[in-house]
């Protein structure tokens, strides 16, 4: 037996000292047709505008196609997105032609802007599926301009039919919607590429002791690279004059800076490249009127996010331009965990623009799961920041050994420091400790959520694939992070292992969408 459409479970209305719907209890499949009787005043108009939730229930659980109807406002905007209701009287708008009327809902519930010729599609579409002849035979879907008959007429019937299921038609029939959908989609998953090689190349500098090379942050000017033989020896001395050169590098030659530069010079225009590839394309949707709605905000929020973030980085590298010729590892996992905040907004927004009406049912099973994916999304994002901490200090190079730490389990250095939590920030033999600890936690939470998945009925197909890819992309990334270690992180392996921890957080943030 297939899942049911709407199911209601032990449903209670009061109206005072009225008890108008006790216990309810049903269930209604796709292509159902249902009539209710009973006498005036017997619940019959409550039952179905609690299931719209015009009428709150009192108690018990109503849930249409996944939608659990609640007070929670995204639960009901998918709702009231996706049914509609037709009054006794109809409630048309005398003065609105058929076309507007039916045009109106998408309008203000799903908040789209139809062009006529999509709501006259809409018009022949509902009236095709939903009512027969009604209004072809009435003139109604014939003539979308013409204005409603009385009440008693067909061509009103046919129109206010049509004018229920026109928000979940509109979608299906708007190219141009869909259009945008996927436009905004395709441009967000293009600068995740760009901040997921982003981050790579600053894993990269960071590795190759090239990000306190450049020693100034000039957003515009700098820009341009030095191009004659005087501008490198300017930009050379500036380095010489800091404590990375006296303390680290001193008797450097021009062409050995050259060399680090570059990486940290390619790390800024970068930044600066998908500052542009956002800004540029997101005026572009925005004039054109293309951003769907509700999406406006979030990609503003997401370009403020991206200017704090070079901010963040020129904060970073301040903190190796003084005493200690070493970036404060804060400031390093700060600028680290924002990248990832950046990537997951932009991962995240794109996922719902693809699949936008997508509802997955709203079984316990499922729910389980969706809280696993959600819990295991954030560990790995603790992990990533854990990952920035081991960077920072350079724990990496310490305890090249697997699964044991030089040995031990837990090594006995690991609170040698006072205060103690110090030790988590400090201590090269803790923070690596904590490293390895979540990615076992990780190691072990990850299989349960992949075996949650499996069992999943109904929308399965998608979130089981999706779990396919975390279980799959976990293990590579754990490999990795053991051959970086016991190696003492070559360049090669460590980049591959950073570029790993943002495919990874792609990868839950993913059956996370899959599951919601």
């Amino acid at each position: 037996m297939s899942t049911p459409l709407i199911h209601l479970h032990k449903v209670n209305k009061y109206f005072g000292s009225a008890h108008v719907l006790k216990d309810l209890s049903t269930h209604f499949h796709m292509g159902e047709v249902t009539v209710i009787v009973g006498s005036s005043g017997s619940g019959k108009s409550t039952l179905l505008r609690t299931l719209n939730r015009l009428e709150k229930h009192d108690s018990g659980e109503i849930v249409i196609d996944g939608i659990t109807v609640n007070d929670d406002l995204a639960n009901l905007r998918a709702l009231h997105a996706q049914v509609g209701m037709v009054f006794q009287q109809f409630n048309l708008f005398p003065h609105l032609s058929a076309l507007d009327n039916v045009s109106l809902a998408p309008r203000r519930v799903r908040e789209t802007r139809m062009p006529a010729g999509i709501a006259s599609s809409a018009i022949h579409a509902a009236s095709r599926c939903c009512i027969g002849s009604y209004v072809t035979r009435c003139g109604g879907g014939r003539r979308p301009g013409a204005r409603p008959g009385p009440a008693c007429d067909n061509s009103a019937m046919g129109i206010v039919m049509s004018r229920s299921i026109a928000p979940a038609t509109a979608r299906a029939l708007s190219p141009a919607m869909a259009g945008n959908h996927r436009a905004v989609a395709l441009w967000l998953f293009a600068c995740c590429a760009l901040v997921f090689v982003m981050v790579v190349v600053g894993g990269v500098t960071r590795l190759t002791h090239s990000g306190l090379s450049i020693t100034e942050w000039q957003p515009i000017v700098g820009t341009v690279p030095p191009l004659s033989t005087q501008d490198w020896q300017v930009a050379f001395d500036k380095y010489r004059a800091t404590p990375e050169y006296l303390q680290v590098n001193k008797g450097m030659a021009l062409d050995e800076f050259k060399s680090i530069f570059w990486w940290e010079y390619a790390h800024r225009l970068l930044g600066r490249v998908i500052g542009v590839a956002f800004l540029l394309p997101f005026l572009w949707f925005l004039a054109r009127r293309r951003i769907p709605p509700g999406y406006g905000l979030r990609l503003a929020v997401i370009f403020v996010l991206g200017a704090l973030q070079g901010a963040m980085g020129w904060y970073m590298v301040k903190s190796g331009l003084v005493d200690d010729p070493q970036v404060s590892q804060f400031r390093l996992t700060a600028h680290l965990g924002l990248a990832i905040v950046i990537f997951a907004a932009m991962f995240w927004v794109a996922l719902s623009l693809t699949e936008a009406g997508r509802v997955v049912r709203a079984d316990p099973a499922v729910r389980a799961a969706r809280w696993w994916a959600h819990g295991i999304t954030g560990l790995v994002f603790l992990q990533i920041l854990s990952g920035g901490f081991v960077a920072g200090i350079r724990a990496g190079f310490a305890y090249n050994t697997f699964p044991l730490m030089n040995g031990h389990v837990i090594p006995p250095e690991i609170l040698m420091i006072e205060p103690w939590w110090r030790n988590f920030f400090y201590n090269m033999a803790t923070v690596q400790f904590d490293h390895r600890l979540l990615a076992w936690l990780l190691a072990l939470a990850v299989p349960v959520l992949w075996w949650k998945a499996m069992r999943l009925q109904g929308s399965a197909p998608p979130a089981r694939m999706a779990a396919h890819v975390l279980l799959a992309m976990l293990a590579v990334q754990v490999a990795l992070g053991i051959l970086t270690l016991i190696h003492v992180v070559p360049l090669p392996l460590a980049a591959a292992h950073q570029a790993g921890a943002v495919l990874l957080m792609a990868a839950a943030l993913n059956l996370s969408h899959k599951l919601r």
